[in-house]
């Protein structure tokens, strides 16, 4: 026997004139009627929240309003005969399916609460890979520096970490670019490190190794850029989070022009300088403000073009697994 599963709300003369077709159309094609009230469960309420009921469902067939009680009669016929083809030719995969649409698991709680919790975990994960480079500064003031290598060497990996462009923390300056950089009216990492400031591979595994130390300050663990789109993607979760996680995705073109291209052009313009036989007047070093805007930029506009993505398939899951959860304590009663 198939099941029709029948999405309403109370009150609803055209819910209550699907239910009395179905019934009055259970002689011709015998099914199971499964009512889920679309408020009484968050995740329908906000799923069909601007949707018309009812919503008819029969295997693989959906109805939305408008229809008749013809198009109920096509639909149960249709889906009858699909079952009956499938079990008379055995198929085993139909089987396992109907099975398992009739079995609550664990994996399928599981899958349901990751839908419903999963930006809490996006979230604290983004804190901990941002938050964490800033506790070697704080260990190297502290007087524990074999703590701070901890944290330097679990980032090495993951950043540059060239001193003259990251930020420092509890010295004379927050932050100790290149000369080249000409920003007036600060130290340069030259200048307070006693270290070339060009880009052989001596100097850049210098720049890298270089901490600083109690005047200078101490180098947090992840460079400038890369602070400012971590901790923007953060902020834009949060954001994303306490507005109920409805914001729509920006068009990708969006993310392209103003995300993308601006950290492409600010940070591959500075590879230049790689090239020594390129003229003076091509090299060029971006500015710690530069690098946060370009960071932040292409973070939060990252996260606001992929956020509501992911959010849009885990509601998809939500409103499948509520179905199902709704369907099988039908079955109970």
């Amino acid at each position: 026997m198939i099941t029709v599963t029948v999405f309403l709300r109370k009150n609803c003369p055209d819910c209550d004139q699907v239910l009395s077709d179905l019934e009055a159309l259970n002689t011709l094609t015998p099914h199971r009627v499964v009512e889920i009230d679309v408020d009484n469960d968050p995740v329908l309420h906000a799923a069909y929240q601007k949707l018309a009921v009812p919503v008819v469902q029969v295997g693989p067939y959906s109805l939305r309003p408008p229809f008749t009680r013809q198009d109920l009669q096509v639909a149960l016929t249709a889906a009858s005969q699909r079952s009956q083809q499938l079990q008379t030719t055995g198929d085993e995969g139909y089987r396992e399916r109907m099975l398992r649409g009739q079995i609550i698991t664990r994996a399928d709680r599981f899958s349901y609460w990751l839908s419903q919790h999963y930006m809490v975990l996006f979230n604290l994960a983004v804190l901990l890979y941002v938050g964490l480079p800033f506790l070697a500064p704080i260990f190297e003031r502290a007087g524990a520096p074999g703590a701070a290598n901890v944290v330097y060497t679990m980032y090495k990996p993951l950043c540059h970490q060239l001193a003259y462009r990251s930020f420092f923390l509890f010295g004379e300056q927050a932050y100790y670019p290149r000369a080249l950089a000409g920003i007036e009216g600060v130290k340069t990492y030259g200048e307070v490190s006693g270290l070339p400031e060009d880009t052989t591979d001596q100097a850049t595994l210098a720049a890298r190794a270089y901490h600083g130390d109690e005047h200078v300050g101490y180098k947090i663990a992840l460079c400038e850029r890369d602070i400012a789109l971590w901790g923007s993607i953060f902020l834009f979760g949060m954001i994303f989070s306490l507005t109920g996680k409805r914001l729509p995705s920006i068009p990708w073109y969006i993310w392209i022009l103003f995300g993308l291209l601006p950290i492409g052009l600010d940070g591959g313009s500075q590879l230049l300088g790689l090239f020594p036989f390129l003229p003076a007047a091509w090299v060029r070093e971006s500015t710690p403000l530069l690098r946060v805007i370009t960071g932040a930029l292409f973070g939060t506009l990252t996260a606001w073009y992929l956020y509501p993505l992911v959010e849009e398939n885990m509601r998809d899951m939500r409103a499948v697994l509520a179905r199902k959860f709704a369907a099988s304590s039908k079955e109970g009663e």
